[in-house]
């Protein structure tokens, strides 16, 4: 059976994939008009997660993502299906965010995600987090006001919801190919079993030390503890720090996983 939270992008020739931009608009902006001139009919883009959090331009980061996403739609064979999104832990933690009223302790929640660069996206809508935590506090009626007015503030931004409603959870290639995630897996479990292990468990990409599930390579966007780009046989780490003082990278993948090209900006 088909797991449909894992993007199928079927076997083409080149997969383009970027690393963890962490609202750095200008930068992406930048990759893009790279990329644009290297991107060949029937090349896929996967976008590893973390696109939004942490960053001073998450708006403009998300606009350049739609519009990016447009362009290359309209492209001779350009189709929808050539670009996918994973969810990284700050689209999960926006998502849960959104959502924040069926939560069993609101307060605990929101003040976690504080911590951990979701007030940035918030500031970026023009949300106020002192008043979430208020509203928290008050109770579900005032939670849910909250939540739908950042709700609202996000719908005032065309292609912002659906772009970020799209996402999936890993991507792959064809059988033997590679697999794209956003920080982690648990090298002792099935695919199927990863669920949210794929953005929260860096710590089980560190500890996988030969191929995985018959895949060639596994690459991810985003290393929770910044130690910067490294590469091995079996797998590869594109994150170069961006939202943090580096680099937003990609990277050109073929069929076997290997490097063809690496962009940065």
């Amino acid at each position: 059976m088909t797991d449909r939270r894992i993007a199928n992008l079927e076997t083409p020739e080149r997969v383009w994939a970027v690393a963890a931009i962490h609202g750095e608009a200008g930068r992406l902006a930048r990759l893009h008009d790279q990329l644009w001139q290297r991107l060949a009919r029937g090349d896929r883009v996967v976008y590893l997660g973390n696109m939004i959090g942490h960053g001073e331009s998450i708006v403009a980061t998300v606009d350049e993502l739609v519009d990016f996403r447009r362009a290359v739609m309209a492209r001779p064979g350009g189709f929808a299906c050539h670009l996918v999104y994973l969810r990284g832990s700050q689209e999960v933690m926006w998502q849960k965010l959104l959502q924040l009223q069926f939560t069993p302790d609101p307060v605990g929640a929101l003040s976690w995600m504080l911590q951990r660069g979701v007030s940035a996206t918030l500031e970026a809508y023009g949300a106020d987090a002192e008043a979430g935590v208020r509203a928290a506090r008050a109770g579900t009626v005032a939670l849910t006001r909250w939540t739908s007015g950042v709700r609202q503030a996000m719908q005032r931004h065309a292609g912002h919801v659906e772009l970020l409603g799209r996402m999936h959870s890993a991507a792959q290639t064809g059988e033997n190919g590679v697999l794209f995630v956003n920080a982690g897996l648990d090298p002792h479990k099935p695919l199927a079993e990863q669920g949210d292990l794929f953005w929260w468990h860096g710590a089980g990409f560190s500890e996988l030390d030969r191929p995985y599930a018959g895949f060639q390579r596994i690459v991810r966007g985003f290393d929770p503890r910044r130690r910067g780009p490294e590469e091995l046989p079996h797998k590869l780490t594109l994150d170069a720090g961006a939202g943090f003082g580096g680099p937003v990278v990609a990277a050109c993948f073929d069929r076997a996983g290997q490097v063809i090209e690496h962009l940065e900006a």
